[in-house]
């Protein structure tokens, strides 16, 4: 289920002085987060994002315990491979890990879908709200970049969110000096992110330089997937083809790892990180614009998505 990079046989892909800096940063953030807020938790879906914030919390905090739990928002039809990675994770690392589903969120009518197959991806907002009243959060730690799409970077490290889970991007607080202001209002919590200043490329070489396991739909493989403009579209029980549709094996990886729903693969013969670095040097398209069934119809897609309480 998971997959390690094989040793490099090139001079290093990677700036040791940049990862060391984009390290301390998120160190130091976590820590931040760690002094300031009472009950926080990590979101952890088992991606290539939230692999690194593990590995940056080890550093943090090791070899104590985690100063908060693992969570992670299953809307049930993510990848077997990834939750199977997930659940192997958390247990490696000795943490608990707290799943809420939305299909939970379905039965108690808190979600109502438009038919049985509609993407849920944007309805995880509800149960993250949900499990956020049900434990006391008031601090949600993700793996955002700024790079992925326009919206997160408008968003600070630490990311007041209102009692509704609502983002307001007027009223975001200033971090001059990297001083991090995590007061709230009874009710509001923040959602902080501490690989903000990271890109796509910068998560891929810490990475290879700290030879971390990742779920293996992360590498090329060949999988079943119809063509649909200039996205693909895997070929699974929950995503069959359309009337008229092509179906062909294709040599793909995926960027990113969401609901099968929304998350398209790349054309890739990528089997190694050092492969897959070379690739995304190269790319001209960002991971979100590459990848995402769900957001291609407005630029504001994503930014809207953030104001219901997205992550």
């Amino acid at each position: 289920m998971t997959r390690t990079h094989q040793t490099a046989t090139e001079p290093q892909l990677w700036d040791d002085e940049t990862l060391d800096w984009l390290e301390a940063e998120a160190i130091y953030i976590l820590r931040e987060v760690a002094a300031q807020f009472q009950r926080p938790a990590l979101l952890f879906s088992g991606g290539k994002d939230s692999v690194c914030l593990l590995r940056l919390a080890e550093k943090a905090f090791r070899p104590a315990r985690f100063p908060f739990p693992l969570v992670h928002i299953d809307t049930g039809h993510n990848y077997p491979e990834v939750i199977a990675f997930r659940d192997a994770r958390a247990e490696e690392l000795g943490e608990r890990l707290i799943v809420r589903s939305v299909e939970d969120s379905i039965r108690r009518g808190t979600v109502r879908l438009a038919h049985p197959l509609e993407s849920r991806n944007r309805h995880q907002s509800v149960t993250l709200l949900e499990a956020i009243e049900e434990f006391g959060f008031d601090c949600l730690i993700g793996g955002a970049r700024r790079d992925e799409e326009k919206a997160r970077a408008k968003e600070r490290v630490f990311s007041l969110r209102d009692e509704f889970g609502q983002w307001d991007p007027k009223a975001q607080r200033p971090e001059l000096w990297n001083l991090y202001n995590g007061h709230t209002r009874p009710g509001w919590h923040v959602r902080a992110f501490p690989i903000s200043n990271w890109t796509e490329l910068d998560v891929w070489r810490y990475i290879a330089r700290e030879r971390l396991a990742l779920p293996s739909i992360y590498f090329a493989h060949e999988r079943p997937c119809v063509r649909r403009g200039r996205l693909l579209a895997p070929v699974t029980p929950l995503t069959p083809p359309k009337e008229g549709e092509v179906v062909e094996p294709v040599w793909v990886r995926f960027r990113t790892v969401g609901d099968m729903t929304c998350t398209a693969p790349v054309e890739s013969r990528a089997t190694t990180v050092e492969a897959i670095i070379r690739e995304t040097a190269e790319t001209m398209i960002s991971e979100r614009g590459a990848t995402r069934l769900d957001d291609q119809t407005h630029e504001a897609s994503m930014e809207q998505r953030k104001r219901e309480g997205y992550f």
